[in-house]
């Protein structure tokens, strides 16, 4: 059922503190059993601590908003290209294929949640935001896997014609 058209983008609303829709996107992606406010709770804790290292930020080049660093790690984490398995003849071929935007973002989100949660012993907001703040300087455990989706994809360029 591709391309099947639902009222999920519409029905979005944007979060209450930054009204970004993006955003209030990636809290419905922390939400654990449709508790939402802690999800919200969170996320913001998350954005205030991020806030508070871009005050100890020295380089003049960088964002002065909590937000515009969230926006820049989603940015940075999406992946270009990506590796689909297709068979033909009797064999699987790895065959490297372009991401269109909605999946960008929700692997970009899922990435991040996951790096993020994978680490134990410190609250998540904490891991959240340094996990986020990392991805917006081009590090951590999500641009790792971004980086390592684009190699996959580039070590494949021979079975592109495949597509």
């Amino acid at each position: 059922m591709a391309g099947r058209i639902t009222k999920s983008e519409e029905q979005l609303r944007p979060d209450p503190r930054y009204n970004d829709k993006v955003l209030a996107k990636f809290i419905n992606c922390i939400m654990y059993d449709g508790k939402k406010s802690v999800a919200q709770r969170v996320m913001y804790d998350c954005l205030d601590l991020i806030q508070e290292k871009l005050k100890t930020e020295t380089d003049p080049n960088a964002p002065q908003e909590a937000i515009e660093v969230f926006q820049m790690a989603i940015n940075n984490v999406k992946p270009a290209v990506e590796v689909r398995s297709k068979r033909i003849g009797g064999a699987n071929y790895q065959v490297p294929m372009q991401v269109n935007r909605k999946r960008q973002q929700s692997l970009a989100f899922r990435w991040i949640i996951q790096s993020a949660r994978s680490e134990r012993g410190r609250p998540v907001a904490s891991r959240l935001a340094e996990e986020i703040y990392n991805a917006a300087r081009g590090e951590g455990k999500a641009m790792t896997t971004r980086d390592q989706t684009h190699r996959m994809a580039d070590a494949n360029k021979a079975f592109a014609h495949f597509a």
